[in-house]
């Protein structure tokens, strides 16, 4: 018997469930940067910014309703693994202050208290916490939705995966990503390593910016080709390519660090994610506790009761 054409085409896979990947420290100090510090705790500490990570929780998952989702926080500002490696990463960042110290804790226990899943470790930062939950989501039929404008995470995107800039309301994909900024999205640790990336302090290879960079990439695909046939760049139609080449050569054992350094870990240890990122129902008394400690008011409360799971009864007026 001849099977009809249709009977013949491959079943389609099912649709993989989103996994939303949260880069905490983006949304933490960009509501430090722009809450009015009129928020105080019950001890009279500042709380702008765990009021603001809040109201972006809410909106987050009121828009989206994220099924699965870990938030990821940065615990190694100066212990990370990359540190060992050059100490002068991330040098050029003064050390948070107290009163934001101290709402990044808040804004951990908070998420906590919400039933998300947490991310921290003292040795690997939050880019590889994300880059290491999404590799542990795909094995259980996730594609990851990172939550983060930060060009570093973009390498991590592969076939459904997507990047949120959230604040901006944009998506992109990995077929994105050379459309923003000029190589493909494997390509970005290689990327930054030869033209340097000034907010981590890494300098890149001397003479080379972001055009010759991914000019370079786009004509040898990898760093390591580009440094095994860099005799080769003099022949390339850029402007200074004579040039190049000698300074790649002078510079190998630099650029390769520096890819060290650009490059995201995905075997990062995950600690309570480990069997999984469902949301669960929120810790009413966690919960509680935090928002008489915080001085949510009664909306905000009524929200963050909602994201968790919980009903919520305003406190009776005496």
């Amino acid at each position: 018997m001849t099977l009809p054409p249709q009977a013949l085409q491959a079943t389609p896979a099912p649709p993989t469930a989103p996994l939303y990947l949260v880069d905490a420290s983006l949304y933490v100090f960009r509501a430090w940067h722009s809450m009015p510090d009129e928020f105080r705790d019950a001890e009279g500490w500042p709380t702008n910014a765990v009021h603001g990570f809040a109201r972006f929780l809410a909106e987050l998952v009121e828009r989206a309703n994220p099924q699965y989702i870990a938030i990821a926080f940065d615990e190694a500002l100066d212990s990370c693994f990359r540190n060992r490696l050059y100490p002068a990463y991330k040098a050029n960042r003064p050390p948070a202050p107290d009163e934001l110290r101290r709402q990044f804790a808040q804004c951990k226990a908070l998420c906590r208290a919400l039933g998300f899943v947490v991310l921290a470790d003292t040795e690997y930062e939050a880019d590889d916490l994300i880059g290491s939950a999404l590799v542990a989501g795909r094995a259980r039929a996730h594609h990851g939705v990172i939550v983060s404008a930060d060009k570093d995470l973009s390498q991590l995107l592969e076939g459904a995966d997507e990047q949120w800039d959230y604040a901006r309301g944009v998506r992109w994909t990995a077929a994105g990503v050379r459309d923003r900024h000029g190589v493909e999205a494997h390509q970005i640790a290689d990327y930054l390593a030869l033209c340097g990336d000034a907010v981590d302090n890494i300098p890149g290879v001397p003479g080379i910016g972001s055009k010759t960079a991914a000019s370079l990439l786009h004509h040898f695909r990898t760093l390591d080709a580009l440094l095994e046939r860099s005799d080769e760049i003099q022949f390339l139609r850029f402007r200074g390519a004579g040039q190049v080449g000698p300074k790649l050569r002078q510079h190998a054992d630099a650029a390769r660090l520096y890819r060290q350094l650009t490059t995201i870990a995905c075997d990062a240890p995950l600690g309570e994610g480990t069997t999984g990122f469902a949301r669960r129902t929120g810790d009413a008394a966690a919960l509680h506790a935090l928002c008489e400690a915080l001085r949510f008011g009664p909306l905000t409360r009524r929200r963050l009761h909602s994201v968790a799971g919980l009903d919520y009864a305003p406190p009776a007026i005496a």
